[in-house]
């Protein structure tokens, strides 16, 4: 899809309904436009005369790290080469005929969470599916496969809640003593911990049983790691799960490290291990081809570099949509999400540091009017800027319509709207040195993080649209608040120091210690606690079956993960470069195939 990038003023304007209707496609009411190039060396004259004037913030990003030459360098063998797609063909076989021949619950359980983690489960919804539902239809607590048995247990619940099936932590019930505390006999079932760890996170609200329950094998698995290393894999296992739990991990990323860890493990299966492996490369195969072609886009847009101040992300951008849409065959949807998150990523550095309070103003009346003959009001910068997005929107919905017959326009215009009101706030409470409460910040940063708007659509490029679907997003934001609740929060952990030092408004972090009197060792810990509590509503959300696609819920799902992953370790977004194990994981996800010699 080619997206119109920048047009001359005389462009159409499209009506804003008051409600939404369907409408039948007519792209020769689309005029595609280029803007002049005079424009653009008018606006270099006269930005530079501006920036004399006005003095301008600047957040000292660095270039980005994977340039234009890089990426479009990036292939692999392996989507080209008939040969591996046969031989994948061939695995694929085998592993179904595995699955249809296991007949011990346990050992199926094992398999499906196996071929999860390794990032194979989409080639086998259907028998996955099957299998859940006669496991879920058949559960009995007392099942002899599964009784007194604490690893069997705690898998199948994990397994069940990660297919939206409810199970009641009352399973665990016999694994407890009298106090509610894990009976002591159970203390050097070290694999059953783990698993127990891994399924707390799947709690619901008032679960207190599991969330006592994780704080206590947190503690004896740590003690584990610091007196046991004599079974390599578990131990493995165990230090991957207290970084993070799998239920919080970007499952592309997850799959390359537990290729890896799988590997070395005593009892893998040969052939699960090899198809692994071969499909691992063929869909980094197919990322380099979706990277490529919008590279090539972000090029000719010519923003980034333009906006010399910004921060030029192209792989960051993207490794949000591969991180959302993990499915191969959306590549579309990836490179969508990677356009708007790199439009985002940019208006975002213009309302922190560069523009002027007057200029943001505008800016934002004339996003809100979404009429292309505004364009006169603004600055020249901000011309440049507000053509790629109109166009680029404009065409985004003109290709849904196309496929869908919804004017969705109305619907962009607003989520567009709703972030840039989002980013004024915070400009407005920078300029007069206001720190919020931290309700205050949390209701106005949960959309100014951006997470809302990249949902918005990532649900149009998902789903069949319903208007009913539009309205639940946009006005009682259903599925996508409390994901952008985890991005914000997270976001703020890793990256306040830096806004801070640049000059920017208190984050939720400071917000609370300002309120409270907190260290900021103590508002951290509230932060995180407030991330676990999101985490528990999106498990409710799951339990209750959002009325959204399987695709757009697990999107809503991701999104969140992606954002503990750039942020794990500080700003990865911003200043990856810095970080040499986010680099690492890039190259693993992007770059690198695995060895079929292993």
């Amino acid at each position: 899809m080619a997206f119109c990038l920048f047009s001359s003023f005389p462009m159409c304007s499209f009506p804003i309904h008051s409600k939404w209707k369907s409408f039948s496609y007519n792209r020769s009411s689309f005029r595609r436009l280029t803007i002049f190039s005079a424009l653009q060396s008018d606006a270099a004259n006269k930005n530079s005369t501006e920036d004399a004037i006005i003095t301008r913030r600047s957040a000292n990003y660095h270039p980005p790290i994977w340039d234009y030459g890089y990426v479009q360098s990036l292939r692999n063998d392996f989507v080209q080469d008939e040969s591996y797609k046969e031989q994948a063909r061939n695995l694929k076989e085998e592993v179904r005929m595995m699955l249809g021949d296991v007949v011990d619950p346990l050992e199926k359980l094992e398999l499906i969470d196996t071929l999860q983690r390794l990032g194979l489960s989409y080639h086998f919804e259907a028998e996955i599916n099957k299998t859940m539902k006669n496991i879920s239809t058949n559960h009995i607590s007392t099942a002899a496969w599964k009784k007194d048995n604490l690893y069997a247990t705690a898998l199948e619940f994990r397994l069940l809640r990660q297919h939206g099936y409810k199970v009641d932590q009352e399973v665990f019930t016999c694994f407890m003593d009298d106090v509610g505390n894990i009976k002591s006999s159970l203390n050097q079932d070290f694999k059953g911990l783990l698993n127990l760890y891994e399924a707390s996170y799947l709690l619901l609200e008032g679960e207190t049983m599991l969330e006592n329950a994780r704080e206590l094998v947190s503690k004896l698995l740590k003690q584990y790691l610091k007196e046991n290393n004599d079974h390599q894999y578990l131990w493995t296992l165990v230090d991957h799960a207290l970084e993070l739990p799998l239920h919080w991990r970007m499952p592309r990323l997850e799959a390359r490290w537990f290729i890896e860890a799988y590997e070395k493990n005593k009892d893998r299966n040969p052939i699960v291990l090899e198809l692994a492996i071969l499909d691992y490369n063929i869909v980094q195969s197919m990322h380099q081809e979706d990277l490529r072609n919008v590279s090539t886009w972000w090029k000719e847009l010519g923003i980034g570099q333009r906006f010399s101040f910004a921060r030029d992300r192209l792989m960051e951008n993207f490794l949000w949509g591969a991180g959302m849409i993990i499915a191969p065959q959306d590549g579309k949807s990836r490179i969508i999400l990677t356009k708007v998150n790199a439009l985002i990523t940019v208006i975002d550095d213009v309302y922190d540091v560069y523009g002027t309070l007057d200029e943001l103003e505008l800016f934002t009346d004339v996003v809100e009017r979404w009429d292309i003959n505004e364009i006169q009001r603004l600055p020249d910068y901000m011309k440049i800027y507000y053509h790629a997005l109109y166009n680029s929107v404009n065409e985004m919905a003109f290709d849904t319509i196309k496929e869908q017959g919804i004017d969705v326009i109305p619907f962009l215009k607003k989520v567009w709207t709703d972030l840039c009101k989002a980013y004024l706030v915070e400009a407005k409470w920078y300029y007069i040195g206001y720190t919020p409460t931290l309700k205050e910040y949390i209701d106005n940063a949960w959309i100014s993080i951006g997470c809302y708007l990249m949902l918005a659509h990532a649900y149009l490029v998902t789903s069949h649209i319903t208007e009913e679907g539009l309205h639940n997003i946009q006005e009682n934001y259903i599925g996508v608040y409390q994901p952008s609740i985890i991005t914000r929060l997270s976001n703020d952990l890793g990256t306040s120091s830096y806004e801070l030092k640049r000059g920017d408004v208190p984050k939720s972090v400071q917000c609370y210690m300002y309120e409270s009197g907190a260290s900021e060792e103590e508002a951290r810990e509230h932060i995180r606690k407030l991330i676990d509590a999101a985490w528990k509503k999106i498990n409710e959300d799951q339990m209750a079956k959002l009325p959204f696609s399987p695709t757009f819920i697990e999107s809503t799902k991701n999104i969140a993960r992606v954002s503990l992953l750039m942020y794990q370790n500080g700003d990865g977004h911003g200043h990856g470069m810095e970080d040499k194990e986010y680099k690492k994981r890039v190259l693993s996800l992007f770059a690198h195939p695995i060895s079929l010699a292993k």
